[in-house]
Formats: C-alpha cells, sequence, structure tokens
C-alpha cells in the first residue's frame, strides 16, 4: 500500500480551543506522521502522511463535528508521501 501526503487548511474557529491536540490525537490513533500548525490567518494547517485510508479518516474526522471549535471548511490536497517526518506534532 503506498503511502501518502494530505495536506488539509482547516478554516473556522479553530485556534485556541485544543484543535491542534485533538488532530494530533487522532492522527496519532491512525498511525499517521505529520504536524499541524497555525497559521498567522487563523486556519490551521495540517499535514499527514500514511495510508490513504487512514489519511481520509482523519479528514473525515476533521469535517465532523466531534473537533474542538467550530470548522466551516477543509480544503485538501493529496500528493505521494516523502517519508520525511516521524510522530506528529503540534506546531
Amino acid at each position: 500500500m503506498d503511502a501518502v501526503r494530505l495536506s488539509a487548511w482547516v478554516h473556522g474557529t479553530v485556534q485556541g480551543v485544543g484543535f491542534r491536540w485533538w488532530t494530533r490525537a487522532r492522527a496519532l490513533e491512525l498511525g499517521l506522521t505529520g504536524y499541524a500548525r497555525n497559521a498567522r490567518d487563523g486556519r490551521v494547517h495540517v499535514i499527514a502522511e500514511g495510508p490513504r485510508a487512514a489519511g481520509e479518516k482523519l479528514l473525515g474526522l476533521l469535517r465532523s463535528c466531534e473537533t474542538p471549535g467550530r470548522v466551516t471548511l477543509v480544503v485538501e490536497s493529496w500528493d505521494p508521501a516523502r517519508g520525511d517526518m516521524s510522530g506528529f506534532e503540534e506546531r
């Protein structure tokens, strides 16, 4: 199974509400590597690498009503994994 790299820009009220911590916990549960970091414009940028099915599951969770705060939009893109990360960080 080929690994993929998910890049997801999460819009809404997602800073200062535990969103990055929550994303990290979900990603680790799914066996993904990467990070979630705050952007200056109020969005959170999530990069996650691993099996496509795990990335799709994380994407579904990011779009769910289960997240801290309030997500209004998630814009994603997919690329081949680079394999340059280990663990999952909050940045």
